[in-house]
Order: structure tokens, then sequence, then C-alpha cells
């Protein structure tokens, strides 16, 4: 079997604003992303991880830092894992881009979206899934990690679950949450998503309305890396 951990960046100062960072350069982790990264660290150093890559951008190469070092490797910058390429939306306030006529495409319809001189998703998943299976193949019968952002892990899941597109934002992903990708030689399998070590967060809508819960996470077949913590 070949492992891929999937790692969301830890939190930021856009993560907490609600402001879509993008590939803005300078946006560092802020103190709660800076104890997920440790965290992931002594979750994650009891694996014989063979490669640690990143997204070039700070917030990615922060976060995978310490569990480089607690392995004694070094973290290997990868542009196919790069944040998505938000164009003009780059910097915005999400609860405004959220009144732009396009937000809606990206919520039933982001197969056929393109984001204002930006990219498509469906160039994003191309790019991501390209360059995983080109490491995997790579590190045939290894355990590598890939810190790279929400974007790019859902609409890389969504590939390998054999789910559309249009559905990828069912997934939810959180900082410095893990999802992990085994594959045999029959093909890939789940076996973990979003997985924080935590229990989901639950929040009940003041209104009475459908309580939201976060995604629980795929469960194991037996065979996946142990990953310290509870599954939520």
């Amino acid at each position: 079997m070949t492992y891929l951990l999937l790692i969301r960046h830890g939190e930021n100062e856009w993560v907490t604003s609600h402001r879509l960072a993008g590939r803005t350069p300078g946006v560092h982790l802020n103190d709660r992303g800076r104890e997920q990264a440790h965290q992931l660290a002594e979750r994650l150093a009891g694996l014989p991880i063979s490669a640690v890559y990143s997204s070039p951008l700070e917030r990615c190469m922060e976060t995978a830092a310490p569990l480089a070092q607690a392995l004694g490797l070094p973290v290997l910058p990868e542009p196919g894992v790069l944040e998505v390429d938000y164009g003009e939306w780059q910097g915005g306030n999400l609860k405004e881009l959220a009144k732009q006529p396009e937000w809606r495409l990206v919520q039933v319809y982001p197969s056929g979206f393109r984001f204002p001189g930006g990219e498509s998703l469906r160039e994003v998943q191309n790019r991501a899934v390209d360059t995983l299976e080109r490491l995997r193949q790579q590190h045939a019968g290894e355990i590598i990690a890939v810190f790279t952002h929400g974007d790019v892990v859902r609409t890389s899941l969504a590939y390998y679950l054999g789910t559309p597109l249009d559905l990828f934002q069912r997934l939810s992903i959180e900082p410095a949450s893990v999802s992990v990708v085994g594959f045999h030689r029959f093909g890939p399998r789940i076996l973990r998503v979003n997985d924080t070590g935590q229990a989901p967060s639950i929040q009940l809508e003041e209104s009475g309305q459908e309580s939201q819960e976060a995604e629980a996470s795929a469960s194991p077949d037996g065979r996946a890396p142990d990953l310290g913590g509870s599954a939520p």
C-alpha cells in the first residue's frame, strides 16, 4: 500500500477574518496555527513517513516544518499543490463575495466556473491530481505527507472518491486536518477525511433550525495509519 496524507495548513488571520487569501504572499500562521502545526508533528511523527511535500506558500511551509524537523526530513516545495488562483477575488471578504452573482455558480456548478482572471476548479483538480499521482508513483509502498490548501484537498478527494466535482463543496476540510488516501493494486481507498484528532464541532441554530454538524471522517478499514487522537 501507498499512503498520501493530505494536510491542510494551520489557522491564520485570513481564515479567522473570513478573507480569501489565495496566493497572497506573506500570510503566516497565527498563534493557534503554530500550535496546530506542533500538534500535527506530535500526532504524525511516529509514522514512517518518507517525504514531506508542501505548497510553496508560507502558511503551508510553516505548518509542515515541525513534522519535517521531527522526522529529520526537508520540506520539499511542490508547486502542483499550490492554492487556487482566485484571480480578481483574491483578498476579498467572503461575505462580500457571496453577494456577487457568480457566487452561486461556485456552490451549484463549480465544474463550469472560472474565477474571474484566475483558474477554473477543473484546472485546479487536474493539476492537483496529476501531482499527487506523480508523487504516489514516485513513492510507491511508502507514506508521504502533502501540506496544501482546503480546495486543493477537497477537489482531490472528490476525484479519488469518484464524486462529481459539482459536489466537492460537501466535503469539509478544516485547518490542520489530515485526510488519508491509500492505494493498492486495484485503486484508491479513502481512509480518513478531515481528521483533526478531536470530536466535530456542533452548533445549534438559534432560530431552531436544523443543527449543523461538521463532516464526520471516513471510517478506517484497519489498514490506515494511526494518526493519534480520536478521529471525528
